[in-house]
């Protein structure tokens, strides 16, 4: 059964506690990670870039030289690829990248990266993760007293903008809820810092 630490918010270790093997002890599938992140970066892509074809550039239609006896290699217009400023062969134009996994797939990906992180002591629970008023310095304070050092993921229940607003200037630390939990973010955080009420939701939810 895979346990994490449990600490306070003065940051004390003050237990452990017992996740669930279901969704933190299973044998994470490395295709399906792969599958899963594949997919959050091509979901990602603006697929803006674009380039003007050998049919699209402004340029005149008429002959640059005469075909036969000039020395110089034929030539029928100014636009054509192989010349500077023409055209692009097989020019890229605005498209989309996205497409949708397996919900089973996109399932097994996310306990894959839960029991990863949980295999390697990277989950840390807090017991009531909350702050009292806005204040980056003592967030990072109080992640520091807990051994959260670089990046890091924090989860709660739901939405809490002083969390949020606490953490968003602490370079490496990102924030989520419960239930949008992203393979990809867990598996780019070292470690994760998970509210108590975080956990069970995960483990109501995806179980």
């Amino acid at each position: 059964m895979p346990k994490a630490n449990v600490f306070n918010m003065a940051g004390e270790k003050i237990g452990e506690i017992e996740l669930s093997e279901a969704i933190f002890g299973i044998e994470p599938n490395k295709s399906v990670l792969h599958d899963s992140v594949k997919n959050h970066l091509a979901n990602c892509r603006q697929g803006t870039q674009s380039a003007l074809t050998k049919g699209e550039v402004s340029y005149t239609t008429k002959k640059p030289w005469r075909q036969k006896g000039t020395g110089r290699a034929r030539a029928g217009y100014a636009g054509s690829p192989v010349w500077t400023h023409g055209g692009v062969a097989f020019a890229p134009k605005p498209r989309d990248y996205s497409y949708t996994l397996n919900k089973k797939v996109k399932r097994l990906a996310l306990k894959s990266a839960l029991s990863a992180k949980a295999a390697e002591d990277e989950i840390l629970v807090i017991d009531g993760l909350q702050v009292e008023e806005i204040k980056t310095k003592a967030f990072a304070g109080f992640l520091s007293k807990i051994g959260v050092e670089g990046k890091a993921l924090v989860v709660t229940e739901n939405v809490d903008e002083k969390v949020i607003k606490s953490a968003r200037n602490i370079e490496g630390v990102s924030t989520t809820i419960a239930t949008i939990l992203s393979p990809y973010q867990i598996l780019t955080s070292g470690k994760m810092v998970v509210d108590k009420a975080a956990l069970a939701k995960i483990e109501e939810v995806y179980a």
